[in-house]
């Protein structure tokens, strides 16, 4: 199907489009937002450059998908607790989202998607990598699309947001990383290894570096083998996009079905990113029913 409304550019074979033609702080016309909810659907990551927004008129924007989430863990921009801060000062020698992750897997519902806006950048580097877990999935061999349909993760966030990842030790390090603690980290979800995405039906394999901590039913040391080996599938170059960031650039990605990983390649410059998570408002069990349905 073509679209009428707005220009969809693909940014990779699997993975990724930019979107021309649209201005993210005004009203939208329901013709232009349809298009972009499809092409959305259709290259899990959409790139929408030369924007002016504001936290309002990000949310704004964030509030055609879905109600945002409040994310305890990351600093938030005045005001705004569902806008979550995320920056890289010059003295950092870490940064945020450094391995393969999709984000906020160890809740029960995890949410729709995330929106990620520049404000600074370096002048070079500091890019991200996207993955699409549709075609992470599609390519791996009849044998181990069986052995993985039955298979369930465990995911948490206490090792990325628990007390000994937030304490004091952490903070002086680097003010960038020192999230705040919350007893949500404590918690244990259970997620599908292939997950139905439930609006495309399409299956993706849902486990993660920073958030699976092993299979269920089986220990982190029995577990290790199969999930290492998936991560490395996961991130092969065919599977992926890059999306390399300018001032006014909003990226909006699918975490139903697609991993990022943030680069770090921009020691001694600051960035600057303002990001909204979208919940999936309309679905009202957990992943664990998804695939039975």
């Amino acid at each position: 199907m073509t679209y009428q409304h707005i220009t969809v550019k693909p940014l990779a074979g699997a993975i990724g489009a930019e979107i021309l033609g649209i201005d993210l702080s005004k009203d939208i016309a329901s013709e232009a937002m349809d298009e972009i909810r499809r092409a959305f659907l259709e290259n899990l990551v959409v790139v929408f450059r030369d924007q002016d927004l504001t936290p309002d008129s990000q949310k704004a924007f964030s509030r055609h998908f879905g109600s945002s989430h409040i994310n305890d863990f990351f600093p938030t921009v005045d005001g705004h607790p569902d806008v979550q801060l995320v920056a890289k000062n010059p003295e950092d020698t870490r940064n945020v989202g450094d391995v393969w992750h999709t984000d906020v897997s160890y809740v029960r519902k995890p949410p729709l998607g995330s929106m990620l806006y520049a404000l600074e950048v370096p002048d070079a580097g500091g890019d991200t990598m996207f993955a699409s877990m549709y075609n992470a999935y599609e390519t791996l061999s009849d044998g181990m699309k069986e052995l993985l349909e039955p298979l369930n993760a465990v995911h948490s966030a206490t090792q990325s947001f628990g007390v000994r990842a937030t304490g004091p030790e952490m903070r002086a390090k680097n003010k960038s990383m020192a999230f705040k603690y919350s007893e949500d980290a404590e918690q244990i979800a259970v997620h599908p290894v292939v997950r139905v995405h439930p609006e495309t039906c399409r299956k993706a394999l849902y486990v993660n570096r920073s958030f699976t901590k092993h299979l269920e039913g089986m220990t982190v040391e029995e577990s290790a083998p199969l999930l290492n080996y998936l991560y490395d599938h996961m991130a092969r170059p065919e599977n992926t996009c890059r999306v390399r960031w300018e001032k006014g650039t909003l990226t909006f990605w699918d975490n139903r079905c697609a991993h990022h990983y943030a680069l770090n390649d921009y020691q001694g410059q600051r960035r600057v990113m303002h990001r909204v998570t979208v919940l999936d408002d309309r679905r009202d069990n957990t992943t664990l029913t998804e695939n039975a349905a």
